[in-house]
């Protein structure tokens, strides 16, 4: 597979022998889960899987947690939120974090799902569900096929080269997002920033932790505009339906949570997901042919792609053991999705992409009660963009030998994908 000189590939943390100072700095050397060759997981993440199954490790923020690379053990520790919890922030200080008041850590945590394990999770998510049905998704469509035409036409009339980037696969979900919940677009540029910043481990703590209370910041305002005149946008039905229900702290979370994961993740499987095309055109020329071959595709690419390193953090509640390894009460523990996703367990050669056997049980939206509430949302995105971009320019092709890749990103994908078509 092709690779990149910014994927990185020393094992390692980026902690080192200073935890404190580099989390102050911002990670400086990729962890393992993190590293890649191009599109592949890093061979150390597979010859682990093959092994034992799981290994110590110390996280970006200089704490140890046991590594889960195994398809079965993946699912095993995502299914099962009594022995491996989410509710673990506050039980310890990560290195470079100012101190916080239990008061502030709950302020923080608030609303945000993934903070949170059934009955507290259980409240949030069923108020969050209806809106993200594939009923709801079949009466969104149109309107996403109009954004994904918009954004094509523009590209068609600048002419070749592109960014796909910048011109198709961030704006796209970007806007269908903001109309979901009711967001301004006008304002995309400076939550993009703030979630760029939030999201990249390179970048400062400090930094870090500044984008975050502006983030807040915004999505408070947001928020007072909803209370005083409910919109018809899900933070507006969420204020209407369930106001009396949620605080604000919880409203701020609950918004920032999608907004943040709904441009971000689409985008970059939008991206990531059309340079992988690019270099199988067979495969391309399938989805781009083929109506039939769409949906498989899209699951295809969500799991040999996985685009999201690790998920969430969790703290074994008890004395547990995964893969015959023993996790005492407290330990954290971390799942590889890459590796499981590429587990020979999950389907015959996985190293191997093929759009048409789309096979299910993959776990790029993970598992279990904490199963991405906007997969169905992000799925019929896919469905819609990547055939549309592909028959709009049959013969779409890179621009460029180089390849920059998210390396530092909690979300992998490309920073920039220039492309061509046509006579260009």
């Amino acid at each position: 597979m092709t690779g990149s000189a910014a994927t990185g590939t020393k094992a390692g943390t980026a902690a080192g022998a200073d935890a404190g100072g580099a989390a102050g700095r911002g990670v400086e050397e990729l962890p393992l889960h993190m590293q890649r060759d191009g599109f592949d997981p890093a061979r150390e993440l597979a010859a682990i899987r093959e092994g034992a199954g799981v290994r110590k490790v110390r996280t970006p923020f200089g704490l140890e947690a046991w590594l889960v690379t195994r398809w079965a053990d993946v699912r095993e520790v995502l299914g099962d939120p009594e022995r491996f919890s989410n509710e673990w922030e506050g039980a310890f200080r990560v290195p470079g974090m100012p101190e916080r008041s239990p008061e502030e850590i709950a302020r923080l945590r608030a609303g945000n799902l993934l903070a949170f394990d059934p009955p507290a999770h259980t409240r949030l998510r069923r108020m969050l569900t209806p809106e993200f049905t594939g009923r709801r998704m079949q009466r969104l469509e149109p309107r996403v096929r109009e954004i994904v035409d918009q954004h094509l036409d523009a590209m068609e009339q600048a002419g070749p080269p592109a960014d796909l980037v910048a011109d198709f696969a961030l704006p796209v979900p970007s806007l269908v997002i903001c109309e979901l919940l009711g967001v301004p677009y006008e304002d995309r540029a400076e939550f993009q920033r703030r979630s760029a910043r939030l999201l990249d481990l390179s970048v400062p703590m400090d930094v870090r932790l500044r984008a975050q209370e502006e983030q807040r910041g915004y999505m408070a305002s947001l928020i007072a505009r909803e209370r005083a005149e409910p919109g018809e946008g899900l933070l507006g039905m969420l204020v209407r339906e369930h106001g009396d229900e949620l605080t604000d702290d919880e409203l701020i979370g609950i918004a920032n949570l999608l907004l943040i994961a709904g441009h971000e993740t689409t985008s970059n499987m939008l991206g990531l997901g059309t340079l992988a095309l690019m270099d199988h055109p067979d495969q391309l020329a399938l989805v781009r042919d083929d109506p039939e071959a769409v949906g498989p595709a899209v699951e295809e690419l969500l799991r040999w792609l996985s685009i999201v390193h690790s998920g969430t953090i969790k703290s074994a509640t008890g004395p547990a053991e995964i893969a015959g390894q023993p996790v005492a009460e407290g330990e954290l523990v971390m799942l590889s999705i890459p590796a499981a996703n590429r587990d020979s367990a999950l389907l015959e050669d996985p190293e191997r992409l093929d759009v048409r056997r789309g096979a299910l049980g993959h776990v790029a939206f993970g598992h279990g009660v904490h199963h991405c509430l906007g997969a169905p949302l992000a799925r019929m995105e896919m469905r819609v963009a990547f055939p549309a971009l592909l028959r709009r320019f049959p013969d779409l092709r890179p621009a460029a030998d180089d390849r920059r890749f998210r390396s530092f990103n909690v979300v992998y994908g490309m920073e920039i994908l220039p492309v061509t078509w046509g006579g260009a």
